[in-house]
């Protein structure tokens, strides 16, 4: 059966007020700007690559300021745009996509990719991470891509982060080799296991627990 695709991108026009004070804007009154939320990934994960804030005008008839209100200076936000790829239901992708505006991020999860206690790939889960190296490879990719391997937090933390760095090393061996096959063979990695670490959903549900049991392959693209 064909997975079923969700997609969902948000983007918004945010202005900043004095105070901390967030008011929204009417398109075109301000550059666009969101808050893709906290953090999903380890900080060594890569940079913002945010660029310049662009020219508010604090006299334009789109802005709806409170009485007496200043405008704080503005600042570009990172956008995220993630996309679902699940055949399971909404809350447990398959594959997760997220760009924002410095890099790409795809999560697989643990129970399509491995077995129980295992680091030994499916053969949809490397089918995906050809895919995923088809991508960076199209989309010529030159910075490091960072293989990371992620548990939930059951069992003894040691033993999530062994398994955790089991389970990148085997992404990393499928996507090094399919970017090789590509004439692709010029890449860093960085491949690393954080276990528990960094989770992205309750770990006191079993929902939560599927969705922390992860591996993600992060890259930077060259800017456009």
């Amino acid at each position: 059966m064909k997975p079923a695709t969700a997609a969902a991108s948000i983007t918004l026009s945010v202005v900043l007020l004095a105070g901390g004070t967030a008011v929204t804007v009417a398109p075109g009154a301000a550059a666009a700007a969101a808050d893709g939320g906290a953090p999903t990934a380890p900080p060594d994960a890569g940079g913002t690559g945010q660029g310049a804030p662009g020219h508010v005008d604090a006299s334009s008839p789109n802005l709806r300021l409170p009485e007496g209100s200043k405008l704080a200076p503005a600042k570009v936000l990172d956008i995220v745009s993630v996309s679902d790829e699940s055949s399971v239901a909404a809350d447990q992708p398959e594959q997760r996509e997220e760009t924002s505006n410095a890099t790409v991020t795809y999560a697989l999860q643990s129970e399509v990719a491995f077995a129980r206690d295992s680091a030994k790939l499916s053969a949809a889960a490397t089918s995906r991470i050809r895919a995923i190296a088809g991508d960076i490879n199209a989309r010529h990719v030159t910075s490091p891509i960072r293989v990371f391997g992620f548990t939930d937090d059951l069992g003894s933390s040691e033993h999530g982060v062994t398994l955790s760095r089991q389970r990148a090393q085997a992404v990393y061996q499928v996507l090094a080799a399919a970017l090789s096959s590509a004439g692709d063979s010029s890449h860093t990695f960085q491949v690393r296991g954080y276990g528990e670490d960094y989770p992205i959903a309750d770990n006191s549900t079993e929902s939560g627990r599927q969705q922390n049991r992860r591996v993600e392959i992060t890259f930077t693209p060259p800017a456009a």
